[in-house]
């Protein structure tokens, strides 16, 4: 097999674990509250927990595959996530539980972003788009089979056996990567950046901690701000820090490469849009449409189904179109698919449900297709680790404010129709919300040259087409 199809696949085997798993438990919060004799709410300190752990150890996984080997950092994360897996499922207690989850987290920070590093380092950039689309399959497909498989298991077995399913998975990660990587790393490595590890990773703790807590009654509300506002003055001085480091462990000069700064600023404000549908397309099947959550889950499955479509037609379309014109026009087509969820009723016939989300899901995976290639176009192999780092942790916290814009939309929507249990007419301004943000990156996208990636799209602009035509015709040599 080819490596820019079998690394891919190998990378697979975690990202699908940690995106199986992260969907899995929200399925089951309330039988494992029950039998930890917990307040189900209070489960989401787990949820919490997972995404703190990624926001603090995300940063360093760049340094780590740098100073260590590549290979080894992902088969160590493999092995953490695993020991945090088995920790969970042993779990009596909530703190045993939260810490557990604290844990897995820990190995989710490295797995994905380590992988995709060996992936650019491995893969030539003219196979990258098709590299990185088979990378992203198992994170489409993860979400909607987690829900099924989460609440089959606790139904007809036990809660427990969620966690357990990850030690296969995980195992056979191990032993492909031993076997197909390259144990990368650099020769000369800095120095770790501890003084910007500690600002940047109290920062997105904090912040991250604020943003899932707010509005959701785990802690009082003025917990919920100082968080936000101590996080928001952490990465203030994390960012004056830079200026002073040569080597920060978060290198925001890397905004300054044009194809780079679209991708992940670009890109991030498409993905609060996006981020806010796992949240709110279950939530307006269930509890606006009265659907169970077998038949949720059999409608919002096309959304994967058409993200799959799509990825063997992102190379033809990026390398026919080239990545402005696709990321420009592509980001409102797939944003009005987003909001038009909006104006389902329970009066929308099932079939047209599931034709809307597949084309949706279409568009938006081609926008992720495009987004993932264009961030490392103009990357060298050296600030590769730099660049996976920051656009990691500019992922997930771009996704956890899509689902707090989404809930705070849901709410206050709640609020001004009444303020009883949720219903259907709730959730068309969340979506229309989430939606125009999500529009909105057409602005950043727009602003790529015309042959901005074309090594690695393989799209010839047509200035360069027609000087390469005249060549032809004068039947001279190109300069």
């Amino acid at each position: 097999m080819q490596r820019a199809k079998l690394l891919p696949l190998i990378v697979a085997c975690a990202l699908f674990m940690e995106n199986t798993d992260s969907t899995v438990i929200a399925t089951s919060l309330p039988v494992i509250a029950q039998s930890l004799g917990e307040d189900p709410i209070a489960l989401k300190l787990a949820v919490t927990s997972y995404l703190v752990s990624l926001a603090v150890f995300i940063p360093i996984s760049g340094w780590m595959a740098d100073r260590f080997g590549a290979r080894t950092i992902f088969r160590t994360a493999l092995g953490v996530f695993m020991l945090g897996s088995v920790l969970c499922a042993l779990s009596n207690s909530l703190g045993a539980f939260v810490g557990a989850r604290f844990l897995q987290g820990m190995g989710g920070a490295m797995m994905v972003p380590v992988g995709r590093l060996v992936i650019l380092r491995s893969v030539e950039k003219s196979q990258l788009v098709s590299a990185l689309a088979y990378l992203t399959v198992p994170a489409l497909v993860g979400p909607v089979v987690g829900p099924v498989l989460g609440g089959f298991i606790t139904t007809y077995f036990d809660w427990r056996w969620i966690f357990f399913i990850n030690l296969p998975i995980g195992l056979l990660g191990i032993v492909l990567a031993t076997k197909f990587f390259e144990d990368i790393r650099e020769e000369d490595v800095a120095p770790l950046d501890i003084k910007g590890f500690l600002l940047s990773s109290t920062g997105f703790a904090a912040l991250m901690l604020g943003l899932v807590t707010g509005g959701r009654h785990l802690v009082p509300e003025s917990v919920s701000y100082a968080c936000v506002a101590f996080g928001a003055l952490a990465l203030l001085a994390y960012w004056f820090h830079t200026r002073r480091t040569p080597h920060p462990v978060l290198n925001l000069g890397l905004l300054r490469i044009p194809t780079y700064n679209t991708g992940v600023i670009g890109g991030s404000i498409f993905r609060i849009g996006i981020g806010a549908i796992p949240f709110l397309l279950p939530l307006m099947l269930q509890l606006g449409f009265g659907l169970n959550a077998l038949q949720s889950g059999l409608i919002t499955f096309a959304s994967a189904a058409g993200a799959l479509i799509m990825k063997t037609l992102a190379k033809t379309i990026l390398q026919r179109f080239g990545f402005r014109r696709v990321l420009t026009f592509n980001a409102l087509i797939g944003a009005a698919f987003l909001a038009a969820s909006g104006l389902f009723t329970p009066a929308t016939p099932h079939w047209l449900m599931l034709c809307v989300l597949l084309i949706g899901g279409c568009f938006r995976s081609l926008q992720f297709t495009g987004i993932n290639a264009l961030s490392y176009a103009d990357i060298s192999n050296r600030d590769m680790s730099s660049a996976t780092s920051l656009s990691s942790v500019a992922q997930q916290l771009s996704l956890s404010l899509g689902v707090t814009i989404g809930a705070f939309a849901l709410e206050t929507a709640n609020l001004v129709n009444g303020g009883q249990a949720l219903g259907a007419a709730d959730f068309w301004p969340a979506f229309v919300l989430v939606g125009l943000i999500a529009a909105s990156s057409a602005l950043w996208m727009a602003r790529l040259k015309p042959d901005a990636g074309a090594e690695v799209s393989g799209h010839a602009p047509v200035s360069a087409r027609k000087a390469t035509a005249q060549a032809i015709a004068d039947q001279k040599p190109l300069e």
